[in-house]
């Protein structure tokens, strides 16, 4: 079978066989995509916060990692929003994920509308001294320059290590080995 495998899960809430063939037949339109499907994995993650269908879905590919998330009030609108915008993601970034994914070719079929590619460049350069400070101070940093992502040497481990503001509020931290 050589489609790509979805694991569905929900949190807080019931994923019914219903919910999970809509999410199959929306998920699995990705297929087109890649030159072998069934090589990948896409994890969806059904939430309900209040009154929001939130949709997370994750797909891992080699070097790159997809990810999308929607939320609206109706769980299926909010299906057909994540599946359309990894879509979206694939075909704006088809050159940078060929290059990134040597490995793996992605298949480009022939679309009725263009799809203008994102022509972002590197504009700017900068070099930094890395000071080694705790995670405390450097997300003050980062709050003092306004902005969502910091460089800096962890002063606990002595890793060079990345803290970002997520979307809910809360920070994350990459971290170097």
């Amino acid at each position: 079978d050589d489609t790509m495998k979805i694991n569905t899960r929900g949190s807080n809430l019931e994923v019914t066989e219903a919910i999970a063939d809509y999410i199959n037949k929306k998920i699995s339109k990705l297929d087109k995509y890649f030159e072998n499907p069934e090589e990948f994995t896409a994890s969806v993650l059904i939430k309900t916060n209040r009154n929001s269908e939130i949709v997370e879905v994750t797909i891992p590919i080699r070097k790159v990692i997809l990810r999308a998330e929607e939320s609206s009030d109706d769980l299926y609108k909010s299906i057909d929003l994540v599946s359309e915008k990894l879509e979206r993601q694939i075909r704006k970034n088809k050159t940078r994920l060929n290059r990134k994914t040597q490995e793996i070719s992605f298949v480009f079929p022939i679309m009725d509308e263009e799809v203008e590619e994102e022509k972002g460049s590197i504009i700017k350069r900068k070099q930094i001294d890395m000071k080694p400070m705790n995670e405390e101070e450097a997300i003050l940093q980062m709050n003092l320059i306004g902005h969502d992502f910091f460089l800096f040497e962890n002063a606990d481990t002595n890793t060079p290590s990345v803290i970002y503001k997520r979307k809910d509020g809360n920070y994350g931290i990459i971290e170097f080995k």
